[in-house]
């Protein structure tokens, strides 16, 4: 059995299926495994797997107290998942959208589990299917600017386009004109773009912390975007992007 619900407030909830094989690891122990999950988007959020108990390990998910409820999705029913934690498991009645079946479908916290798509492991949440990510080289100039200053200057960037966000701009590290980079011990994740490093900026004796960033080995779909940094829009003065006359 799977669901499939849209809002007619859209994008207040979306329930799809999915065709991919979903698998739920405790270390190396499976204790879930389906083809027939569904993805729960509430509120133009990330995706959420929910699973069918049905294809969890007997005796894995246990009953606990009521949790909060959902103005969107009804009840919420809490569970200890057995070898992982108490608490770490819930699914919704769909009582407020008049999908009681939902309560046949289980999520288990993030953290808790490993996450497997088919034969690869996911992190930090499912890729949007109704999401996107462009890398386009171009010609433009790209013009980044701190404390006032002109700090990077490029034409050879390639512009990342994602579904939702603002551009970002990545180029070669030899196209900074000003400051130096200095790195960083902070990493994050992106299920679009993969495992990021941070680089601190160093200017006229002035350190701005973590406000740039490289994918050394990107996932294939941002492969255009290897080794090349970018600067955090948010974090500097500007970014100037026009185009440069040809010569």
């Amino acid at each position: 059995m799977s669901i499939s619900y849209r809002s007619s407030e859209v994008p207040a909830v979306l329930i799809e299926p999915t065709h991919r094989r979903i698998r739920l690891k405790a270390g190396e122990r499976t204790i879930a495994d389906t083809t027939g999950a569904i993805v729960i988007y509430e509120n133009g959020g990330h995706p959420v797997y929910y699973l069918p108990k049905s294809d969890f390990l007997a005796d894995i998910l246990s009953p606990a107290a009521k949790g909060e409820a959902s103005p969107l999705l009804g009840e919420r029913q809490v569970f200890d998942v057995a070898g992982v934690g108490t608490s770490k498991a819930w699914s919704f009645d769909g009582s407020a959208i008049g999908r009681h079946e939902l309560a046949d479908f289980v999520t288990v916290e993030w953290s808790a589990v490993r996450w497997f798509e088919e034969n690869e492991e996911i992190f930090r949440h499912p890729r949007n299917v109704h999401k996107r990510v462009d890398t386009i080289p171009s010609s433009r100039l790209v013009e980044v600017f701190v404390d006032g200053r002109l700090v990077a200057r490029s034409n050879r960037a390639i512009f990342l386009f994602e579904t939702g966000l603002i551009t970002r701009y990545y180029f070669p590290a030899e196209d900074i004109v000003a400051g130096r980079l200095a790195e960083s011990e902070l990493t994050t994740y992106c299920p679009y773009k993969g495992i990021a490093s941070y680089f601190h900026f160093e200017l006229n004796g002035k350190r701005h912390d973590n406000i740039v960033w490289t994918y050394p080995e990107p996932l294939d779909e941002s492969a255009k975007i290897a080794g090349l940094i970018c600067f955090y829009n948010e974090k500097v003065d500007e970014i100037r992007v026009s185009i440069e006359a040809e010569s």
